[in-house]
């Protein structure tokens, strides 16, 4: 039985949200809410939506399932639209939040004894790029998309959810909305806190010490990439959070008293134990295999500066999908190769560095 879905906000998730949706209900009507224009124009021209518009409540009560696709600010206010508005009886109401605690609990209050259902979401998938223009089918490919319960979700919501969501390609994972927002607050929130903080730290030395610009690159440059995320969402998600992520903090600061006082008193056995530690534990986890939104697979090749080298891996690995490419060209003193490349899964991985060791002489690290 075909479905009518409401898709509020045309960004790169919600609009590759309705991509997938279509691609495995091609049948589905899909209704899309966005504020700007441009991207409503986009999405329709593209035909990732079939009607747009850019009043909220206007197509709300003709949805089966409506999803949130917004800053975090927006959804909690949207939330509380849809509880004074004549929905469907059964409705599936749900969400894209970075965040999960405050936006379960506003639904939980809000939409208490109406006929409607409601479970929160965290697609785990992203890009540099923005807007319905870069949407992309493939963007949740491997990724966890996670869903977390609430009262207000009964016993056949996630398996409607799973199903309308079947077309993303994404693992479907399930935990408690508290629990997300800790495990979230340590691997996500607060590495771009130490990031931000790196770079202001970094940038005011430079006042005094400009080499320290020339300098930064390898462990400087994969440490800090995200530091040019988009400062609104992250405020956003950072006061949505505080008590969490302000404990992670407490935490780092003693962590960095102790390796502080380590260095001060010349303990090296305590100075060794820190690093192999960290690399072990690093080596332990499953931080390469793709589940989050900065997930991905690098290959790192050691190339001679000689015309046309790049040109000749690239002629290698046509047809295989590359993230991203990267040349390394001045410090190497802490890189694994000149040429970085970044693939969205294991498979196109390990076909490169097949591809590469076999055709060529040089030397290639999987990271």
């Amino acid at each position: 039985m075909a479905k009518t879905i409401y898709i509020a906000g045309l960004g790169l998730i919600g609009a590759s949200m309705a991509l997938g949706i279509k691609r495995d209900h091609p049948d589905y009507e899909i209704l899309g809410y966005n504020r700007s224009q441009a991207s409503r124009d986009i999405a329709l021209k593209e035909g990732m939506i079939d009607r747009a518009t850019d009043d909220f409540a206007s197509f709300a009560p003709m949805a089966d399932i409506i999803i949130l696709s917004l800053p975090i600010k927006q959804t909690i206010a949207f939330i509380k639209e849809l509880a004074n508005l004549d929905l469907k009886e059964g409705v599936i109401i749900s969400d894209a939040g970075s965040t999960k605690s405050a936006i379960v609990d506003v639904a939980e209050q809000y939409l208490a004894g109406k006929p409607v259902r409601f479970v929160g979401a965290h697609p785990m998938a992203g890009s540099h790029k923005t807007g319905a223009a870069s949407a992309d089918v493939n963007l949740f490919e491997n990724a966890y998309y996670i869903f977390t319960p609430s009262s207000l979700t009964s016993s056949d919501t996630l398996e409607e959810m799973k199903d309308l969501l079947s077309g993303l390609h994404a693992r479907f994972i399930e935990i408690d909305a508290k629990e997300h927002d800790r495990v979230t607050s340590q691997i996500s929130h607060f590495p771009h806190i130490l990031a931000s903080s790196l770079m202001e730290q970094t940038a005011v030395y430079a006042q005094e010490h400009e080499m320290a610009r020339r300098f930064a690159a390898g462990g400087f440059r994969d440490m800090t990439r995200i530091a040019e995320s988009e400062p609104g969402m992250w405020t956003s998600i950072l006061l949505s959070n505080r008590e969490t992520i302000i404990d992670r903090i407490e935490d780092f600061k003693e962590r960095l008293e102790a390796i502080g006082q380590a260095i001060s008193k010349g303990d090296e056995e305590q100075i060794w134990n820190f690093f192999n530690q960290a690399r072990e534990q690093r080596q332990a986890m499953e931080i390469h295999k793709r589940g989050g939104v900065d997930s991905s697979y690098d290959l790192y090749v050691d190339v001679p500066d000689e015309e046309d080298v790049i040109l000749r891996i690239l002629e290698l690995l046509r047809g295989t999908s590359l993230v991203n490419i990267h040349i390394n060209e001045e410090n190497r003193e802490d890189i694994h190769g000149i040429l970085q490349i970044s693939f969205k899964n294991a498979r196109d991985l390990e076909r490169a560095e097949h591809l590469i060791t076999e055709n060529t002489d040089y030397t290639v690290v999987v990271k």
